[in-house]
């Protein structure tokens, strides 16, 4: 009989290995011989020469045994209960490739033909004791629900040489151990997988999947062997069976014109529409489509389905930015495809694991020395004097997840990983009391400010300005997302009753590739317009009263850069007229309205019919010219609908609507009772191009001016003016003829 307690003895093994629990048991041997080998060579004398033979013969009885015993005989795998009542999913992981060292579950309660999820439990390090032909796993399980029999052990028997498979494991639930059995439940082996996922993948015409790539085409790390990579083998090595549902659709979409970009709304809607094994329920099924771009140029992916009440289900690449046939570009594309589907699984960018469910430890430099697929390859910086960069990132990079990501993947609570559970990144740690903990040392250079008007009426969007800005004379350098979407600012907020609440946006748009952002006497400031009013877990003003808001900012070298304390109130509605209207403005279909500024999106026609009911009864009131930004927006685009019982085809822009619509926001903000600034460069902008569009290019460029002299006149600052021209040449250069597709 021997015991195996050690859960760290094969961290670092390569990929292709898989281990049985003999293996174990000698490499942990064998690494404590070896240690014991080099504190006695030092010394020297007949006892170093004693533990060099003992190493040495148990390194040729490791080889013996790879050559005597080439059919592993793991328990590792899936198992399942059967019968009526309560099943059981069970998942050992004790050995195999890459074992964790953990044994879960998930509970399903089976009713007639329905079977609705119950709880899970993970063991972490259970105690491994081998017997036989049977091994025995036992240790106090973490379970998702209040349970007095926390004691879990598991009986496994196990295979031969000529049927490997593992026998019926009995599992059993007790107080303690060596306490008789509160629940037992026989599981047979179901799957080596650990998950099994569907995903079913689509992609638009002019655009070429990708299919695999060999690793050892490219220089790599030593310790990753050389293989062909898929998307579901990269997932098979994190012991994920991911299965490719149906067949591939490719969909012809020539009404959209060579400039085919895609928004998020649209994307939603494609999904409900072509996603043939899509439900509104929690499925361990996900959605692909190759899209052509995003109407950010810069977004290499997206997982865009992040609102409502179930998330995760629907992702998109973009082949425009990470097309190509050679070596290099084929590696950039599994990397993209994998990090996507990683977001569905609730995968977090590797520095915002801190906020993950559960909570988990950041990695290197704060997550940006992690080397894995949910890392950016050019935001890479292990901790200094380490280089860092796109070529650092691949010479080390094993194509793997990470440790902790392995641990999500395999044995976290079911809701928190299978898509449609819960939302991307909820349920996770409390929020530090202050609002995130200030830095005892800050040599960042870098200083954020959150912005407002400070007050607001009840059922008004909030938006908020970010500002970033170097305190160094000398100037530095990071990058310029700003955006909360792209991983690198989380803003808390703090509730008038003393809650704290992660702002989460509906989205995560991958961007990974961009140019440095240099801050100095010529650009000292960076600025962002965002609306914080809705999320992933629905409107977070939805109170009157006092907030508190603070955000941070991760720099380019792993800095994390927090704001001053920013307070916003939201005002007590007047009249009747006034609680009418907000009641009319707060919805989540609303909110993702004003998020995405409008869309045809069938999901979305009953928030879309309250906006308009604001504008048909309150066309005076203060907060309809937020209906009317997201009607001018929305006429402002072609929408392009992906049915799934009919030709793809596109709703063309209605530019006159826009420009009316638009007019009267530009307008109202005038009279003090409208949008930010930012927000209005981007209204004048976006009236300019429709005026374009209709032949008007005298009027676009008289409108161009007209933005110029109103957004100059509303600051002081000779940088943000010379931005400002700067921006409106760049615009002017466009107005030439008709402008299809504005940015």
């Amino acid at each position: 009989m021997s015991m195996i307690t050690d859960p760290t003895s094969l961290d670092g093994q390569a990929p292709s290995m898989e281990v049985e629990l003999e293996d174990m048991a000698e490499r942990q041997e064998l690494a404590r011989l070896q240690e014991m080998t080099a504190a006695a060579e030092l010394k020297g004398g007949e006892q170093a020469v004693q533990l060099q033979a003992r190493v040495a013969q148990l390194e040729a009885h490791a080889a013996l045994r790879a050559t005597a015993h080439p059919v592993k005989r793991l328990v590792r795998g899936r198992y399942r209960s059967a019968g009526t009542g309560t099943q059981l999913e069970l998942r050992v992981d004790v050995d195999g490739v890459r074992p964790t060292m953990r044994l879960s579950g998930d509970f399903f309660q089976n009713s007639g033909a329905t079977s609705t999820y119950a709880g899970s439990f993970v063991v972490e390090a259970p105690v491994i004791t081998q017997s036989p032909g049977t091994v025995t796993l036992e240790g106090k399980g973490r379970f998702s629900f209040p349970i007095g029999s926390r004691h879990v052990r598991v009986t496994i028997p196990r295979g031969t040489a000529l049927q490997p498979r593992p026998g019926i494991a009995t599992v059993q639930f007790s107080a303690a151990r060596g306490a008789p059995p509160s629940a037992t439940h026989l599981c047979s082996f179901v799957s080596p997988h650990l998950r099994s996922v569907q995903l079913e993948q689509d992609s638009v015409a002019g655009t070429v999947p990708f299919v695999s790539y060999d690793t050892g085409s490219l220089p790599r790390p030593p310790s990753s062997p050389p293989r062909t990579l898929t998307v579901p083998k990269a997932f098979e090595e994190a012991g994920i069976e991911v299965q490719v549902a149906g067949t591939p659709n490719t969909i012809d979409f020539d009404a959209a014109g060579a400039d085919a970009r895609w928004d998020p709304s649209e994307l939603h809607n494609a999904m409900v529409n072509h996603f043939s094994l899509w439900e509104d329920a929690p499925l361990w099924r996900v959605w692909m489509l190759v899209a052509t771009a995003f109407v950010r140029s810069d977004t290499r992916g997206i997982m865009f389905d992040g609102g409502g009440a179930f998330q995760r289900q629907g992702a998109a690449v973009f082949h425009d930015v990470i097309k190509g046939t050679d070596p290099a570009s084929r590696r950039a594309q599994l990397r993209t495809y994998v990090h996507e589907l990683g977001h569905a699984f609730n995968l977090l960018h590797s520095w915002d694991k801190n906020i993950a469910t559960p909570p988990q430890p950041l990695g290197p430099n704060g997550g940006l020395g992690d080397l894995s697929w949910m890392n950016y390859v050019g935001r890479y910086q292990p901790p200094p004097p380490a280089p860092g960069g796109e070529a650092a990132y691949w010479a080390a990079f094993p194509f793997q997840f990470t440790d902790n990501e392995l641990i999500h993947l395999r044995h976290g609570f079911y809701r928190d990983v299978v898509m449609g559970g819960n939302p991307f990144k909820t349920g996770a740690a409390e929020v530090d009391a202050d609002l995130f903990g200030d830095p005892v040392v800050n040599h960042s250079g870098l200083a954020l400010e959150v912005r407002s008007p400070g007050a607001f009426r009840y059922g008004q969007p909030v938006v908020v300005e970010l500002k970033l800005s170097t305190t160094d004379i000398n100037g530095r350098s990071t990058h310029g997302h700003l955006d909360p979407e792209e991983g690198f600012v989380t803003i808390a907020i703090r509730t008038p009753t003393g809650d704290t609440r992660i702002y989460r946006p509906p989205m995560t748009r991958c961007v990974d590739h961009s140019e440095a952002l240099r801050l100095d006497g010529e650009r000292p400031a960076l600025y962002r317009s965002t609306y914080i009013g809705y999320g992933q877990e629905g409107l977070y003003f939805q109170q009157t009263g006092r907030y508190q808001l603070r955000a941070q900012y991760v720099a380019a070298d792993g800095s994390r850069v927090l704001s001053p304390v920013h307070h916003v109130t939201v005002r007590s509605p007047h009249t009747d007229e006034d609680e009418h209207v907000a009641e009319l403005m707060m919805g989540d279909e609303q909110g993702m309205l004003f998020y995405v500024l409008g869309s045809h999106c069938d999901a979305l026609r009953s928030g879309r019919d309250a906006l308009e009911e604001v504008l048909e009864r309150y066309p005076d009131h203060p907060l309809a010219v937020y209906p009317r930004l997201v009607k001018g927006a929305n006429a402002s685009r072609d929408f392009k609908y992906l049915p799934a019982d009919r030709k793809p085809f596109v709703k063309e822009a209605a530019p006159e609507e826009s420009i009316d619509q638009l007019g009267k926001v530009v307008a109202a903000t005038l009279e003090n009772r409208g949008v930010d600034n930012l927000t209005l460069g981007w209204v004048m902008k976006r009236r300019a191009l429709m005026e374009a569009r209709t032949g008007r290019v005298e009027q676009a460029r008289r409108t161009v001016d007209d933005m110029v002299g109103i957004l100059s006149e509303r600051t002081r600052k000779p940088a943000v003016r010379r931005d400002i021209e700067a921006r409106a040449q760049r615009l002017r250069d466009t107005l030439s003829g008709e402008h299809r597709y504005g940015p």
